[in-house]
């Protein structure tokens, strides 16, 4: 008798459909068995509010997790950034594979870069990290924006461009290059000019702590640094009670080289063995008068507690440069 398909829960937007065509086609290799898609949709999905106005947190991932402790499917596929980051007591974060790049991206009319907008520009963004930082360089350059809230899946929001609604709007470089619209974008944004979304670029694959033989196979599609990384990232959104909708930003990198080959589960660099990770986190307020950002540099950590400890301690260095103040609503 051949084995049951697995079902792998998914949202059903091209994006999430993608992400989770590439995840389940890794899986059957792995295991030798079909998988089919189940798609969900979610709240987050349906309602045409920002992020913020309907909690942000979760609203996309709490149906993708009802119909897995339902049994309905076998595993899902998230966006990381938009996990809780607290983790369910009945399920298990079985896989963060490799990352794809975290940075955002502009994508502006006429080919334009940030700096080559002209005064006044209407950036579409529904980001409050994006936006607070934005701002924040646009005055420091001594340009002016206006950032403009906007909904909506890439094609919709790459039309606002098309359509000359918008001059400009600024999306995650990974969604773009997952569903093949990298030519779209007119620049990649600096980390140092916008920091990312805790988790950007990286997935996050779930199934419930009882299924441990699904949890164990599905781990070996795990990469050891991204989710070191993203840990660590996650830590301090955490530790400044935020969630996944706040103005927060955070990346966990290697400071001597954006690239790097990996021999077992060692980051190395043109043969040399990686040895520290650098973790920045910024908050702002939307329109970037005040922003506080900071960085701190460690070895790179072997566990999740050390990637915990990073992040916790990174976090209580800007809520004591006063970052409570800059979050708006904070998560209880």
């Amino acid at each position: 008798m051949t084995e049951k398909a697995l079902r792998l829960g998914t949202r059903r937007s091209k994006l999430a459909m993608a992400q989770s065509g590439h995840v389940a086609d890794a899986v059957r290799q792995l295991t030798g068995r079909r998988v089919e898609l189940v798609e969900i949709t979610t709240y987050g999905d349906t309602s045409r509010e920002h992020l913020a106005q309907i909690g942000g947190t979760g609203v996309f991932v709490v149906a993708l997790r009802d119909a897995l402790l339902r049994g309905e499917v076998d595993f899902a596929v998230h966006s990381l950034k938009d996990l809780p980051t607290a983790q369910h007591p009945d399920l298990v974060l079985a896989a963060v594979p490799v990352r794809e790049d975290p940075r955002d991206v502009l994508v502006a009319r006429d080919g334009l870069t940030f700096a080559e907008l002209p005064d006044g520009a209407r950036v579409g963004t529904g980001s409050p990290r994006r936006m607070a930082q934005l701002n924040a360089y646009a005055r420091s350059h001594g340009m002016t924006i206006e950032t403009v809230p906007i909904r909506g899946n890439i094609d919709t929001r790459v039309g606002y461009v098309t359509k000359g609604e918008l001059d400009a709007v600024v999306l995650a470089a990974a969604g773009l290059n997952r569903i093949g619209r990298s030519d779209v974008v007119t620049e990649s944004l600096s980390v140092d000019t916008v920091l990312p979304a805790p988790g950007q670029g990286a997935l996050a694959i779930e199934c419930t702590a009882a299924n441990a033989d699904l949890a164990a196979a599905l781990a070996e599609l795990d990469d050891p640094f991204t989710r070191v990384a993203v840990t660590a990232e996650r830590s301090l959104l955490a530790a400044l009670e935020a969630g996944c909708s706040a103005p927060v930003g955070a990346l966990a990198d290697l400071p001597q080289a954006l690239d790097f080959a990996r021999a077992g589960e060692t980051p190395m660099v043109d043969g040399q063995i990686v040895h520290e990770m650098r973790l920045r986190g910024v908050v702002g307020n939307p329109d970037g008068s005040s922003l506080v950002q900071l960085s701190t540099t460690g070895p790179v950590p072997t566990s999740h507690d050390e990637a915990m400890a990073l992040g916790r301690e990174l976090a209580d260095e800007m809520l004591a440069k006063g970052a409570a103040g800059l979050m708006g609503e904070r998560a209880l």
